[in-house]
């Protein structure tokens, strides 16, 4: 009987505390929680998953490994990319022809092969050692050797393999993305434009002898997505878990066609001037103004069929009412949920709820306000938005600082760490325009109303290209 006790004590459910920081409950020994919470991590996938894309050069699979990184990474996943095509880079230094990549060139593809592998080791060491859980092996992938290879390793290692094929006909397209890859590849960087395509185009040739499509009856285990013709048609098989289904969902949503995003704040509120956080007041004299020099703005830019969307608050309706176009409503789009801190001045804050007020400081992006809302929350808010944004072409999208802060963090491929402290200030707007060959965007800022204003949100680098305006 004392057996029997004893038993029943050492499987008692745990006690759970209150983690002050998330407002979430966890196991707890003498009070204090069993594991530090900067040590515990969402998992979002129940084993690792390699994600393989596959296809002919110039049909985008860089443009989606990179996009699909930046997504997952925003979503909470941390995802890695490892691009063979860089490490034949750093392994060769130089580029010389299309002549490497021929079929019976055997040193060619001994290195080839020795490069896919060192990128394989690397995805390993990511997967299994740093806590990746989702890593992007970026290459031709064209063989069923190589695949197979490829899924070898995977099995070996625990990793669950999801194959994103781009299969492109298209002369125009393809014709589009030889331009771009010449515009940006470090292969023709001191290439002129003509031997750039030529070289470029016979490098395609060598792979299309040996190139096995995925297919519906020989790869039938096999998880994966067919792309056609940059998203006109798509096929999808076994797709098994969670992850994959979000991936799917993602990768059916994007699209290249030109256009830009314009992201601003509402004009100033009543209780901006107030210096109170939150809240739903109506627009200042000066956020009036600012509204009525929006709508200028825009009629300027000349947008070709602009979608204006809004929150649900009445600072950001005002600010579109003055535009003079129909606008859409999104509740996605409020502003953060401060909870029992909303219409609070800082000051207030630190007076009433020291201890809030610390555990803000201490990690901004997680810290969840009693009875509101963190960033974290607001990040899952905005998927929807996001997905939405991806379909669109010409979007006006008027919200929120911590808002405007979260889907910059999205475009520009930021941090978790990062995204809490993105600059967005009042009276400006910020122009997005995708870019090719993996390049993120070209960047412009337009001051409507004259202020304070220094670019802090910019970490200018070779994913971005900056511009700043200022209309008075």
């Amino acid at each position: 009987m004392l057996d029997n006790e004893e038993f029943l004590l050492d499987n008692a459910p745990r006690e759970l505390t209150q983690n002050p920081l998330r407002k979430i409950w966890m196991p707890c020994k003498n009070g204090m929680p069993a594991v530090h919470i900067a040590q515990r991590r969402v998992c979002m996938t129940n084993c690792p998953t390699l994600i393989v894309l596959v296809g002919l050069p110039a049909r985008g699979k860089t443009y989606i490994s990179k996009k699909l990184t930046r997504y997952l990474n925003w979503i909470g996943v941390p995802t890695k990319e490892f691009n063979v095509g860089q490490y034949r880079r750093e392994c060769l230094k130089i580029y010389k022809s299309f002549e490497f990549f021929r079929p019976d060139n055997e040193e060619g593809l001994k290195i080839r092969r020795q490069c896919a592998m060192a990128a394989l080791n690397d995805v390993r060491q990511y997967l299994s050692v740093e806590g990746g859980q989702v890593a992007v092996f970026d290459a031709t992938n064209t063989t069923r050797e190589r695949r197979g290879t490829i899924v070898k390793f995977a099995e070996q290692n625990g990793f669950k393999v999801f194959f994103v094929e781009s299969v492109c006909e298209d002369p125009d397209v393809i014709a589009q993305n030889i331009v771009q890859v010449k515009l940006g590849s470090p292969d023709y960087i001191h290439t002129n434009t003509e031997e750039a395509i030529e070289d470029f185009m016979k490098r395609i040739k060598c792979y299309e002898s040996s190139y096995q499509p995925l297919d519906e009856v020989l790869d039938r285990d096999l998880s994966y997505i067919k792309i056609m013709d940059v998203g006109r048609r798509y096929l999808v098989n076994r797709v098994l878990d969670h992850i994959q289904s979000r991936i799917v969902y993602y990768l059916m949503n994007i699209h290249i066609t030109p256009r830009s995003i314009y992201l601003c704040r509402h004009g100033e509120s009543d209780l901006n001037i107030k210096g109170r956080i939150g809240g739903d007041s109506g627009l200042s004299a000066r956020g009036k103004e600012f509204a009525s020099r929006l709508r200028k703005f825009i009629q300027d830019q000349n947008i070709k069929d602009l979608k204006v969307w809004t929150s649900q608050m009445k600072r950001t309706i005002q600010t579109a009412e003055c535009l003079g176009v129909p606008y859409e409503q999104w509740k996605s789009l409020n502003e953060i949920d401060a909870g029992v801190c909303e219409e609070m001045m800082y000051e207030e804050i630190q007076e009433h709820y020291p201890l809030e007020f610390a555990l803000r400081d201490q990690d901004k992006y997680r810290y969840r306000y009693p009875k509101g809302e963190s960033y974290e929350d607001l990040v899952q808010r905005l998927e929807p938005v996001i997905m939405e944004l991806e379909r669109q072409e010409n979007v006006l999208v008027i919200c929120h600082q911590a808002v405007m802060r979260c889907l910059l963090a999205y475009f520009l491929d930021k941090t978790a760490d990062e995204l809490p402290y993105l600059k967005c200030s009042l009276h400006s707007v910020l122009k997005l325009t995708p870019m090719a060959y993996g390049k993120l965007f070209n960047i412009n800022i337009f001051l409507l109303l004259p202020s304070v204003f220094t670019v802090y949100y910019m970490m200018i680098n070779d994913s971005f290209h900056f511009g700043f305006s200022v209309c008075c």
